[in-house]
C-alpha cells in the first residue's frame, strides 16, 4: 500500500511543533515519545502501520480548535481518530502527521425527550448514547458491530450503519447537527435540533467525509422510543444463493423487518465453536427480526415465514422468549471475534442491490476457488451491505497481496452489479485506489474541489479516500 513520502521539513521541526501543542493543551494531552506514539500507528486495518509525529487528546472544542490552528500555521497534516476501530485504514497516520484523537470528548451535553434528540461530544461510544437515554424508554438506532467501542466521531466520518439499519437507516438518517472545527481552527455549527435545515445540505456533506473536511466535536442525534416488542426468527438453508433469493423476496413483498442478517457455513461453524448459540449446521442462515405490537409482529412474521417456506428451509426457528431471542442473536453478535480466533481475515463492505445477492454470493464462491483463499460471509442482507471475510495467513509470504487482489475483485463486482465500494467502513486507504472503478475523472475532480473549499492546504487526512496520483499536486501545494 503506497503512502506519500513524509515531509522531512515537518519532521525536522517536531520539537517546535510539540512545544506549541503542549503550551496549548493540558498536561498529558500531547503524546510525542516514539515508544508511546506506536499506540496510534494504525487502526483496525492492522496490516499497515506508521507511528505519527505526535498524538494529541483534546477534551473540548476550543482545545481541538487550538490544535488545528497550530498545525495549520505550521503546515502539519492532521489525522482525526475516533476509537481506532476503522477497518479501512481511515485513521492510519504518516510519519509527518499529528493524530487528533477524540477519546476525551465524552460528555452528554443535552437531552430533550419531548423533541427526541441528544447532543453529545463525539468521543462518546455508540452504545453509551443509548445507555444515556434507555431508562426513559429511548434508544439511538445505528448499531454497528463495534458499537461497544466505536466513537460517534468515527460513525459520522464513515456514515456507519449496523444490523438495524434496514428500518432505521444509517448515521446520516439519525444525525441532526454537528459542531465542526475546520483546519484553520474556525468553529462552525451545522444543522441543529430540528428535522431539516434551510439552505444547502452541509450536514449530508460532512457525514461520510472521513475526516477530510473538518473535525466533528459535538453531534446532535435523533433518539427514538423503544419499540413495544421485537421477535427474531432463524432460517437455515442448504445454499447461500437460496438464502439470498429469500432475502430478495422478503424485500419485494413490502415487509420491513428491523433487521435481516446473513451468515454462511464457515462463519456458522466458527461462531458455534466460539459461542455455542445452537445454530444448525447448514450452508447459510438468516436472522430476520420484526418489531411492534404483538399483533404486528405476528402479522409480519406470518408473511416472512410463508416466503421462507417457499425456499425449502432446512430449519425455521421462531423465538418464543427473551432468552431464545438472545441465543438467536448470540452467534451473529460474536461472528467477527469468532473468525478472528481461527484465521487472519480482511473484512470488506461493498454494497449491492438486494436483487443481486444470489449472483454476487455465487461469484464470490467461484473467486474463492480461483484465488485459493477461503471466504466467510456475514452481513446486513436487508440493505445489501456485504461483509465477506477473506481468510489468509499473515505469516505466509504473498498471502496478504493475494487477499488484497481478491478483495479488489469482490469490490469491482459490487460496482459492476450496480452497487458501490463501501457501505459503512469508508474508503480510507483500503479502497482508495479503487475509486477510479466507481467514479470517472470528472466525478473525482468534483469531489476534490469540495475538499479544496474546506481545506485549501490539504492538511486534513490528505492521503485517504482519493487515488494518490489524483491528489499529488494539491498535497504538494
Amino acid at each position: 500500500m503506497d503512502m506519500p513520502v513524509p515531509n522531512a521539513a515537518v519532521i525536522a521541526k517536531k520539537a517546535h511543533v510539540v512545544g506549541r501543542l503542549r503550551a496549548a493543551l493540558p498536561e498529558g494531552a500531547v503524546i510525542h515519545d516514539p515508544a508511546e506514539t506506536r499506540a496510534y500507528e494504525c487502526d483496525a486495518l492492522t496490516a499497515y502501520r506508521c507511528p505519527p509525529l505526535a498524538a494529541v487528546l483534546p477534551a473540548t472544542t476550543d482545545e481541538v480548535a487550538a490544535v488545528l490552528r497550530i498545525c495549520h500555521e505550521e503546515g502539519v497534516p492532521v489525522v482525526p481518530r475516533g476509537s481506532g476501530t476503522s477497518l479501512a485504514g481511515g485513521a492510519m497516520p504518516t510519519a509527518d502527521s499529528v493524530i487528533l484523537g477524540v477519546s476525551r470528548l465524552t460528555e452528554v451535553l443535552e437531552v430533550d425527550y419531548d423533541n427526541r434528540f441528544i447532543r453529545v461530544q463525539t468521543g462518546r461510544t455508540n452504545l453509551s448514547v443509548t445507555g444515556a437515554v434507555e431508562e426513559e424508554g429511548f434508544f439511538y438506532a445505528p448499531d454497528p458491530s463495534s458499537q461497544l467501542a466505536c466513537a460517534i466521531a468515527g460513525n459520522i466520518a464513515m456514515n456507519s450503519g449496523g444490523a438495524h439499519c434496514l428500518k432505521y437507516g444509517v448515521t446520516t438518517n439519525n444525525l441532526l447537527g454537528v459542531t465542526l472545527v475546520q483546519m484553520d481552527g474556525t468553529v462552525v455549527e451545522i444543522g441543529g435540533a430540528y428535522m431539516d435545515a434551510g439552505g444547502y445540505d452541509w450536514l449530508g456533506l460532512i457525514c461520510g467525509s472521513e475526516g477530510q473536511l473538518g473535525v466533528v466535536t459535538e453531534a446532535t442525534l435523533r433518539i427514538l422510543p423503544k419499540p413495544e416488542g421485537a421477535r427474531p426468527v432463524l432460517m437455515g438453508f442448504d445454499s447461500s444463493e437460496v438464502a439470498g433469493a429469500c432475502v430478495a423476496d422478503i424485500i419485494k413483498a413490502g415487509v420491513l423487518p428491523v433487521a435481516i442478517e446473513f451468515m454462511d457455513r464457515p462463519c456458522i461453524r466458527a461462531t458455534e465453536a466460539f459461542a455455542g448459540a445452537g445454530y444448525p449446521d447448514c450452508e447459510a442462515l438468516l436472522i430476520v427480526e420484526v418489531e411492534g405490537s404483538a399483533a404486528e409482529i405476528d402479522e409480519q412474521l406470518g408473511v416472512i415465514l410463508q416466503i421462507a417456506r417457499k425456499h425449502d428451509p432446512v430449519e425455521l426457528r421462531e423465538s418464543g422468549s427473551a432468552e431464545e431471542s438472545a441465543r438467536i442473536w448470540l452467534g451473529r453478535k460474536s461472528a467477527f471475534g469468532a473468525m478472528g480466533q481461527i484465521n487472519d481475515y480482511m473484512c470488506l463492505d461493498g454494497t449491492i442491490p438486494v436483487s443481486a445477492l444470489p449472483l454476487v454470493l455465487r461469484r464470490i464462491g467461484e473467486m474463492s476457488q480461483d484465488y485459493g483463499l477461503g471466504v466467510a460471509n456475514v452481513f446486513h442482507a436487508g440493505d445489501g451491505n456485504m461483509h465477506p471475510l477473506i481468510l489468509f495467513d499473515a505469516n505466509k509470504p504473498g498471502d496478504l497481496e493475494r487477499c488484497e487482489a481478491f478483495g479488489a475483485d469482490i469490490l469491482k463486482l459490487c460496482v459492476e452489479v450496480g452497487g458501490c465500494l463501501t457501505g459503512e467502513h469508508g474508503v480510507g486507504i483500503e479502497k482508495r485506489d479503487l475509486m477510479n472503478v466507481q467514479f470517472d475523472p470528472a466525478d473525482i475532480e468534483a469531489q476534490l474541489r469540495v475538499k479544496d473549499v474546506f481545506d485549501p492546504k490539504w492538511l486534513l487526512n490528505p492521503a485517504k479516500v482519493f487515488p494518490l496520483a489524483a491528489t499529488a499536486a494539491r498535497r504538494a501545494g
